[in-house]
């Protein structure tokens, strides 16, 4: 990633769920941290779901207009019945939520089996986080919808990004760089990006294409201005 060209990091949380900073501040610092787009999608269930995609539309809309930065509103649909994923997925969509993150079943934390298959069968869902021991199956799955599958910064998130790699690249199924950040020593440079995806095995073509999916990625989120 040419570092002329920005990070783009579609995977963050602010004080709206488990984040330390409100949406704007946490905008503004990826700015004049050389961010080029960032996605704000906090921890949500059901209930909240309303509220926090007009607040945070509200502040990306805002940030758009005033510092150039290419800033999205989302969601992490987080321990969520895998059941519940499609219908909570097609409403935030609706609410006006751009991009639409499932939190994936990380080994650090109990995630109800089934979520990574619920999430990759949804059309709703751009991207599945951390999905932990992701199977072949879940693999061609992503590759088959068009889902992307994240490597993350975070750390315990980050203990399967090799194996995610391995099973993404056999089945065809893009991957995208992710901090997960939830404060702003989280953010990340294009120096962390490309020590997250080398660092999961990666060579530099696919590299490469990794940076290309992040391009790929916000042409399908980017709001209209």
């Amino acid at each position: 990633m040419n570092r002329a060209e920005g990070v783009y990091d579609f995977h963050t949380h602010s004080l709206l769920s488990d984040g330390e900073l409100i949406p704007l501040e946490l905008i503004r610092r990826a700015a004049v941290a050389g961010y080029a787009a960032i996605g704000i999608t906090d921890h949500c269930g059901v209930g909240p779901l309303e509220r926090l995609i007009a607040e945070v539309t509200a502040d990306c809309a805002l940030a758009r207009e005033h510092w150039g930065i290419k800033a999205i509103p989302g969601v992490e649909l987080t321990h969520l019945p895998p059941a519940a994923i499609p219908g909570t997925a097609r409403r935030a969509k609706e609410l006006g939520a751009a991009i639409v993150i499932v939190h994936g079943e990380t080994p650090v934390e109990p995630v109800a089996p089934g979520t990574n298959q619920a999430a990759l069968s949804c059309p709703w869902v751009d991207i599945l986080a951390h999905p932990g021991l992701l199977t072949p199956e879940e693999a061609a799955l992503a590759a088959r919808n068009g889902t992307f599958l994240e490597l993350s910064r975070r750390a315990g998130h980050c203990l399967t990004n090799g194996h995610i790699a391995r099973q993404a690249l056999r089945a065809g199924a893009r991957l995208i760089v992710g901090s997960d950040a939830h404060s702003p020593d989280d953010l990340l440079s294009s120096a962390l990006v490309t020590a997250v995806a080398r660092g999961a095995g990666l060579d530099e073509e696919q590299y490469q294409q990794v940076a290309l999916n992040a391009h790929l990625l916000l042409e399908r989120l980017v709001p209209p201005p």
